[in-house]
């Protein structure tokens, strides 16, 4: 692939390799991406995400999701529908979301390969720990702005790219599933070519707003 698989563009640099991967930069969005090549295929990728034990009733797990749930629930309104999109196999987000009384559905490419919920629009998407699987961001990201009604809201969380001399000791790339790294320069970038309000809170959750 000698394109960004982001932005398409063709400006890109070698940014770090290790023993396991090499990684590309581009140069207009800044997104870093694992070499094509070096991707797991669809049931070694599975296979990894088998191993995920995320339970509903683990207080941990609510607490690290209250990172975006907390400020997703400050700006939605009551009994908003949204969408958890890569769910995984043990939605935890949708429930913290249904008890504050919101109306949710579910997709996972794996776990709730439900297509229909993907021809409707919501008031919000939230997408925990998804953004760095994906192997065709340009289409998914593109589906995301589709499905949230104007006005309404995308909810991310991904660890960010700070520098080359921070990625080399990032465990977050030594994942096999992880393929594609954002910045804050990567969202402002598509919150401007795509006029979306563009908010972080913290360290790796990302709010974008559509217009009205």
């Amino acid at each position: 692939m000698n394109y960004c698989p982001l932005c398409h563009s063709s400006a890109l640099l070698d940014y770090y390799q290790d023993k396991h991967r090499a990684y590309l930069q581009c140069q207009e969005c800044e997104l870093v991406y694992v070499d094509p090549e070096q991707r797991l295929d669809a049931k070694a990728e599975k296979a990894h995400y088998d191993l995920h034990e995320n339970d509903p009733n683990d207080a941990g797990y609510r607490n690290f999701l209250s990172r975006i749930a907390d400020p997703m629930l400050e700006r939605i309104k009551p009994s908003s529908e949204g969408l958890d999109f890569g769910c995984g196999p043990g939605p935890t987000l949708s429930l913290m979301l249904e008890e504050q009384g919101h109306k949710m559905s579910l997709y996972d490419l794996y776990y709730y390969p439900n297509s229909e919920v993907l021809a409707r629009t919501f008031d919000f998407v939230t997408a925990t720990e998804v953004i760095e699987h994906l192997y065709h961001p340009d289409k998914v990201w593109q589906q995301w702005l589709n499905l949230v009604k104007p006005g309404g809201w995308i909810g991310l969380m991904t660890k960010m790219v700070i520098d080359v001399e921070a990625f080399a000791k990032w465990h977050y790339k030594n994942d096999p599933t992880h393929v594609v790294f954002f910045s804050r320069n990567t969202f402002k970038y598509l919150a401007e070519r795509d006029k979306l309000k563009l908010e972080f809170v913290g360290n790796d959750v990302i709010l974008l707003r559509k217009p009205q």
